[in-house]
């Protein structure tokens, strides 16, 4: 091992390189391991400031600051962690008042750090394999009822170019449940008009295609036909499927922006996230009867337990249903 790289910033080019990890979840995976060097090294604080002479210099000047920790001592520590300062850690998040799901976060990342660790070489035992994960609180996720949805669909001004763009996007992620983070990622080439189908780069850059509506395709084609009629087209992205006032690829966060807009329009809770569309596409598709296999494959789920939180949601449908259908209910 070359001791003057980062253990850290190995996996993190690992996690990028090898792993696919966006962007946006390889620095979460970093702030997380930054957090936790951060600590180790306020737990050697006593001790330095102890063989600083008592802290204070004679004068009754503040001791200069310690120098910074060189990648060689960052590694040291990090490949002789014991378990016990593990769980020190955890208990440091807990009386911080972080919530249960960011710890069980923190301690997956390093969970990931040390696995990539043993696979390397460095070690032969996880310090934090025996480490409990700590105990969630079950929240479902948020979920707007299709009267919510028909109010938000009917805001858009699709008279416009970029009216019938938000229309299209709204519509698209419901009716495909995609992320906003694929949404953005759609070329125009992934959208297959002929099958009434698109195809999705999802986590990982796995690809999938899923199923799409009438109603987006609709909201889709005149998008489309007002782009190709508008006088600025030759200057817009020509794969980009969504594309900015300045016909540019849109952001994620121009797609919440937008969706708070008419959120505040349509009177519905601006707590909506796009993401609520995704888990509401979900809740629909369960409670007309989907089987539980295919909505995970549209959602991308790698894992059925992810996919099963929506069942509670369309559980609860189906028991106001018995209530109100049933005659000795």
């Amino acid at each position: 091992m070359n001791e003057e790289v980062s253990l850290i910033q190995q996996f993190i080019e690992h996690l990028r390189a090898e792993r696919h990890f966006s962007p946006h979840t390889a620095r979460c995976y970093s702030a997380d391991l930054q957090q936790f060097c951060a600590y180790l090294r306020d737990l050697d604080a006593p001790a330095r400031d102890a063989a600083e002479d008592g802290g204070n210099g004679e004068n009754g000047q503040d001791a200069p600051a310690a120098p910074p920790i060189s990648a060689v001592e960052v590694n040291k520590r990090l490949l002789t962690l014991e378990t016990d300062t593990a769980r020190l850690f955890m208990s440091h998040l807990r009386d911080k008042n972080y919530c249960k799901s960011t710890a069980a976060r923190k301690l997956a990342t390093l969970r990931s750090f040390y696995k990539f660790l043993i696979r390397r070489g460095y070690l032969t035992n996880s310090p934090v394999a025996s480490i409990r994960t700590p105990k969630q609180d079950k929240r479902l996720p948020k979920c707007l009822e299709i009267e919510q949805i028909e109010r938000l669909l009917a805001n858009p001004d699709t008279t416009t170019l970029l009216g019938a763009r938000d229309r299209a996007m709204l519509e698209t992620l419901y009716s495909t449940g995609m992320r906003v983070s694929e949404l953005v990622a759609l070329d125009i080439q992934d959208v297959d008009l002929s099958t009434n189908s698109v195809r999705v780069r999802g986590k990982g850059k796995k690809q999938r295609v899923i199923p799409i509506g009438p109603g987006a395709v609709q909201a889709i084609i005149h998008f489309l036909d007002l782009r190709r009629n508008d006088a600025r087209s030759a200057t817009f992205h020509a794969d980009a499927m969504f594309i900015n006032k300045h016909g540019q690829r849109l952001s994620t966060r121009s797609v919440r922006r937008k969706l708070d807009k008419y959120l505040l329009e349509a009177g519905l809770d601006l707590s909506i996230s796009p993401h609520t569309l995704r888990h509401s596409f979900a809740t629909h598709m369960l409670r007309k009867g989907a089987d539980l296999r295919s909505v995970q494959e549209m959602l991308g789920h790698q894992s059925l337990s992810t996919t099963q939180v929506y069942t509670h949601l369309s559980g609860e449908a189906v028991k106001e249903t018995y209530d109100k259908s049933h005659p000795r209910a």
